[in-house]
């Protein structure tokens, strides 16, 4: 069991400092409530740095899903991050310093823990995702056979380019993911996701993947006995030159990804 500070900034407020217990046991991830109707949904988007991009990004989900409350974890951000997402009127969580996209994510699914949310949708800060693909994710993932939703770019008619090496990435890891979990796996790199109930918990939980959460995790979560689905959605070219994975950092990610799957494979499963 551990335990997580942070401080909240809510427009109109003063910084709130809050924490979380969390723990590893299977007993975290039983739901404490159904799902209610409507479920009580919130938008986590990790950001780094993303002060040009987040404000359309904002813009554009307040367009597609309004309503729909969003907590930005501002993970770190040397530039006017966290002013950006203030004007925009969403919630903001500010860690101390740069811990990375895993880290930043499993912030916002804690906060989804400790205030009750039971859907949780996923996106990046950069534009990529398409605000108009989340009530897909969401009407989705309220069925019985779902617990996680993972919005697929290469199931969509759109064409969706990226380069040689990220594509050949994709194709690995996906086809590895595939084979472990006996069904197909389009896109593992996916950030666009909906997960409801013991999903949640289970990201909030000591079994979240800290740096890439990617195919690692679709395979530990289809070992765990979470019923997971692909659905096609629109993705758009990053406005970033670079990608999280470019340069000396691809080495590294193949390298983690395989160490990673391989220590998932060898842990004890947690079914439901």
């Amino acid at each position: 069991m551990k335990t997580l500070s942070y401080q909240t900034f809510k427009p109109g407020t003063q910084p709130q400092n809050e924490s979380v217990a969390i723990g590893d046991t299977a007993e975290t991830f039983l739901p404490k409530e159904p799902l209610t109707n409507p479920p009580k949904v919130l938008i986590v988007i990790p950001a780094y740095n993303e002060g040009k991009n987040i404000g359309a990004v904002l813009g554009g989900i307040q367009k597609q899903s309004p309503g729909i409350p969003i907590l930005v974890v501002n993970d770190g951000s040397s530039d006017n991050t966290e002013k950006v997402v203030l004007e925009h009127n969403a919630n903001v969580i500010n860690l101390p310093y740069n811990s990375g996209y895993g880290i930043a994510l499993q912030t916002g699914f804690l906060y989804a823990v400790k205030n009750n949310y039971s859907i949780v949708v996923q996106m990046d800060s950069d534009g990529q995702h398409d605000p108009a693909n989340i009530k897909d994710l969401v009407e989705e993932v309220q069925k019985e056979d779902c617990d996680v939703v993972i919005g697929s770019r290469f199931l969509s008619k759109d064409s969706y380019k990226s380069s040689l090496p990220r594509h050949a990435g994709m194709l690995l890891f996906g086809g590895i993911a595939s084979i472990l979990c006996g069904r197909k796996v389009t896109d593992p790199t996916s950030g666009f996701q909906a997960l409801k109930g013991r999903a949640i918990q289970f990201v909030a939980s000591d079994n979240y993947p800290p740096d890439y959460p990617d195919a690692d995790f679709i395979i530990l979560l289809n070992r765990c006995g979470f019923k997971v689905k692909e659905i096609p959605v629109t993705m758009h070219a990053s406005p970033k030159k670079e990608s999280m994975h470019h340069g000396h950092k691809t080495i590294y990610y193949v390298f983690k990804m395989f160490l990673s799957i391989f220590v998932t494979l060898l842990r004890k499963s947690q079914k439901r």
